[in-house]
């Protein structure tokens, strides 16, 4: 059996999670501070992925970096080809996983004691210092949830990466698509086979995130 659907999708999902991570926990805390113009605006936008159809999210995105997008133009210039490559599956995970990260994230900083954040800036300290030593420590379990879940969400994706990436064997084609194609096909065993494999890695990851927040809350 060819098992290159498992090492793409965990790529795939590791590197889209790590993209997340990033820019879901920056955008969280920045708008649990922001006190602007339009924050209710730019909360849906980046919540709004959560809701579409995923064959949207893949049009949007297809229309964005493709050949003939604006991005997908300028990289042109350079010979550089983002669709139908394994990148274009870890933009359409990240883009599908964000809003999870992003909205779990910042449920975990709404929960932070503001003193302890006033009184840290009261004695000297950076909005860095402020970040890396109250901020993250105080929310981590959260910030743990949201990443099991982005990972997981990323491992399963389907729509808009069939739409961006393709089902390129040993290339794009991840577990759900090969899930996908192997009903179409009638092999429903081998189809059997890849379910019982996302669904192990992704209760997997959710127990442990669940004994980890059970520890910390003990």
């Amino acid at each position: 059996m060819d098992l290159s659907p498992l090492w793409i999708s965990l790529k795939v999902a590791l590197f889209s999670t790590i993209i997340t991570f990033t820019l879901g926990i920056l955008s969280a805390w920045f708008m649990t501070n922001y006190r602007g113009k339009g924050a209710a605006l730019i909360d849906g936008l980046m919540t709004l992925p959560m809701v579409l159809p995923p064959t949207l999210v893949g049009f949007i995105l297809l229309w964005i970096i493709g050949v003939n997008g604006p991005i997908g133009k300028l990289l042109g210039l350079w010979d550089i080809k983002i669709v139908f490559t394994w990148f274009a599956a870890v933009l359409a995970s990240v883009v599908v996983s964000f809003p999870l990260m992003y909205r779990t994230s910042r449920g975990a900083f709404d929960q932070i004691n503001m003193d302890l954040i006033h009184a840290a800036r009261t004695l000297g300290s950076t909005e860095k210092e402020v970040f890396l030593r109250i901020v993250v420590p105080l929310a981590w379990p959260g910030i743990a949830a949201a990443t099991a879940l982005a990972f997981s969400r990323a491992l399963g994706e389907f729509g808009a990466t069939l739409m961006v990436a393709g089902s390129i064997p040993g290339k794009t084609e991840t577990i759900p698509i090969a899930i996908y194609f192997a009903t179409q096909g009638g092999d429903y065993k081998r189809a059997a086979v890849w379910v019982i494999i996302v669904f192990a890695i992704s209760l997997v990851s959710m127990m442990f995130i669940n004994r980890y927040q059970n520890r910390t809350v003990k």
